[in-house]
């Protein structure tokens, strides 16, 4: 049974995609542009989105710093100007590993700025909208990082575990007024992000296969995307673990001491 409104045509409808210029974004502005959907795409880097814009026919390149609450209120009031989006995903993220012994206070408050922040100031901006509307999908993407510790995540996963709880808040929120909401947790996917890891990462797909992945979940109303299903498996099962059997399952998958 569907949770959300399925979205499977996408001809002439408006999709705002933050962080739209590498990565899982920039893969899903461009797979939601070949089946007809008018894509604005934000992010910091003003010249990838013009190149997004001149190659993708009736896209609109709109740059904003997830960070700064004013320049989201302004490109929010430019959305809603075009029309309410069938879609809005936040897929803007940063990422360092970081271990407890190497701690970097500025370095967590960037992630938490950036990854669970930005939610925040968008959230200010769009729900007005999207409840007068009535209508309306919002998507964020987490990780399976999220799920519970792991090594080097100490900055990365605390955040992405805040956006998982914050997406099932929506949800009970504003599913009964007709929006919906979902949350993406992908494993590894090939990104400018995942570029940093110096350890092996099981499973790694592209891009272009996670977005696959999140067109076929929005199509059948799902809550919940993680992928691929032969690695984020065993993580959703490492969740239901008591405690000492988890903390000695990732020693020893990781070589964590």
């Amino acid at each position: 049974m569907p949770l959300n409104p399925p979205l499977r045509e996408w001809q002439g409808r408006w999709v705002w995609v933050i962080g739209a210029s590498s990565g899982i974004g920039h893969a899903v502005a461009a797979a939601l542009s070949r089946q007809g959907a008018r894509v604005i795409v934000s992010a910091r880097q003003a010249g990838q989105l013009q190149a997004f814009e001149q190659a993708h026919p009736g896209s609109v390149a709109l740059p904003l710093d997830v960070t700064r609450p004013e320049e989201l209120r302004a490109a929010a009031h430019t959305v809603q100007t075009l029309g309410t989006p069938a879609l809005i995903l936040y897929c803007a993220g940063h990422y360092k590993a970081q271990q407890a012994v190497q701690f970097d206070r500025q370095e967590m408050e960037k992630h938490l700025a950036v990854n669970y922040g930005g939610v925040l100031h968008l959230l200010e901006a769009v729900l007005p909208m999207l409840i007068a509307a009535g209508q309306g999908h919002l998507c964020l993407v987490g990780s399976v990082a999220g799920y519970r510790g792991l090594p080097l995540s100490l900055a990365y996963g605390p955040t992405k575990a805040a956006l998982n709880n914050l997406a099932e808040n929506l949800y009970l929120d504003l599913h009964p007024l007709g929006l919906g909401v979902s949350i993406v947790n992908p494993g590894f996917v090939a990104t400018p992000l995942t570029a940093q890891n110096h350890f092996h990462m099981p499973a790694l797909i592209s891009p272009q296969e996670a977005a696959e992945q999140m067109i076929r979940g929005w199509a059948r109303g799902r809550f919940e995307m993680n992928f691929p299903r032969r690695f984020t498996a065993w993580m959703r099962l490492l969740r239901c673990l008591p405690d000492a059997w988890y903390f000695a399952a990732v020693r020893r998958a990781t070589g964590a001491s």
